[in-house]
């Protein structure tokens, strides 16, 4: 049994070292002979993305395919781009800052990398009750009921942070905002990741884009990192330029002003707060990491990232390892990497906040095992992000809300 299981991890390693390859061709970090032939391969697909792209657009826009509005105040947070912008952290701020403020918000995720209704549990269900299952309730504001792995790790996440707020998972996320309206009374949708959802219509439009890799090399996928095209940052009221350092990109600011020349721009970093125990939950001070000897993984899109910040904070990686964004960590995977990182002598092993959802508690590392808490800090734009907020927050005398359509109703997601 442990052969066979050692096999068997080999085998998702070497898939794992493909997949991560083929990262490293999309976002242009990988070169040779080798990566030349994949790109090729990748940059002929793009034209077969682009144009179910197009089309899909030419049917919303005729009103072939139409979207469906719920009667109440439908905030859109996502970006052009696959991975790597910080949307999560900017959700939460968003979510808090209008809770604060008297809202009842519901987030609606699709619940990426969630745990799926099992196939003959859903054949049942439609058989006997004749329905889809309801969306998954991650939080409804005051417990949070679902784990990681059936919720996903950025709505567990949420939920976690997000006390008061209603977390749903659901592809269609028309269906799980109608639920939250008239389950949960909510008067206020945020709808994660939900720039590309075109089935249900948003009145303000949040869009992301990371200063450190805009638009990577400006094709779409799977050739590069767009999920559409560039000229289509003109859909946005508002536009987040994540991962800033506060200094101007001039050549940045004139691209997206080309495309868009209304929509108000806010910079703002994802500023690391504090350490957190995986297992005890106590907070350490980031001056912790000033020349500490560290292990170091993470399964996000831009790994580069999180470990340039514990460099800057003095740390030194002597152990690093990177898995796919949204990795679901095998046991085995866990126990090789703290076995292996015991051995390096470290002090710590830090990972990031998502990918601390997906551990298991009943495996122990030698060493204290934390993760980076990050918030985001507004560097220009303070006012814009107040306008926003306002917008929103306006008396609910204005903006009444009608009765949300039986579900039988809505439409299919996407």
């Amino acid at each position: 049994m442990p052969s066979l299981r050692r096999f068997r991890y080999k085998l998702a390693r070497m898939a794992n070292d493909f997949a991560l390859f083929t990262t490293d061709v999309i976002y242009d970090r990988r070169h040779g002979r080798g990566a030349e032939v994949l790109a090729s391969f990748l940059y002929g697909l793009s034209f077969i993305f682009r144009a179910l792209v197009q089309l899909r657009w030419y049917l919303y826009e005729h009103r072939i395919l139409r979207n469906k509005p719920l009667g109440c105040m439908v905030v859109v947070v996502g970006n052009l781009t696959v991975g790597g912008t910080g949307k999560t952290p900017v959700v939460e701020k968003f979510a808090r800052t209008l809770t604060e403020r008297g809202r009842k918000v519901a987030i609606l995720s699709r619940g990426y990398k969630s745990k799926k209704e099992p196939v003959l549990e859903k054949i049942w269900r439609k058989l006997s009750h004749g329905e889809e299952a309801p969306p998954k309730i991650v939080s409804d504001g005051k417990t949070v009921l679902l784990d990681s792995e059936v919720a996903g790790d950025e709505p567990y996440m949420l939920a976690q942070n997000l006390p008061g707020v209603v977390v749903l998972c659901d592809k269609n996320r028309v269906k799980a905002g109608s639920f939250a309206i008239r389950k949960f009374g909510c008067d206020t949708l945020i709808l994660d990741d939900g720039f590309q959802y075109l089935p249900l219509k948003g009145r303000l439009n949040l869009l992301l884009v990371d200063k450190t890799n805009p638009f990577g090399n400006q094709h779409l996928l799977p050739r590069g990192i767009l999920r559409e095209p560039i000229k289509h940052l003109s859909r946005a009221s508002y536009i987040f330029l994540t991962k800033s350092d506060g200094n101007r990109d001039e050549a940045l600011l004139e691209l997206i002003r080309e495309n868009n020349p209304k929509a108000e721009i806010i910079e703002c970093a994802h500023k690391p707060q504090y350490l957190q125990s995986v297992d005890t939950g106590e907070r350490l001070s980031l001056d912790v990491l000033r020349e500490a000897k560290i292990g170091a993984f993470s399964g996000i899109a831009s790994p580069e990232s999180f470990e340039k910040m514990l460099r800057d904070f003095g740390a030194e990686i002597l152990y690093n390892q990177r898995f796919l964004d949204h990795h679901r960590f095998t046991r085995y995977e866990i126990e090789r990497l703290y076995r292996k990182a015991g051995k390096a002598n470290l002090d710590m092993i830090v990972t990031t906040e998502k990918d601390a959802v997906r551990l298991f508690d009943d495996i122990k590392a030698s060493v204290p095992v934390y993760y980076l808490r990050l918030e985001i800090d507004i560097l220009s734009g303070e006012e814009d992000f107040e306008s926003a907020t306002e917008r929103i927050c306006r008396p609910r005398t204005q903006e009444p809300i009608s009765k949300p359509a039986a579900l039988g109703e809505t439409p299919k997601g996407t």
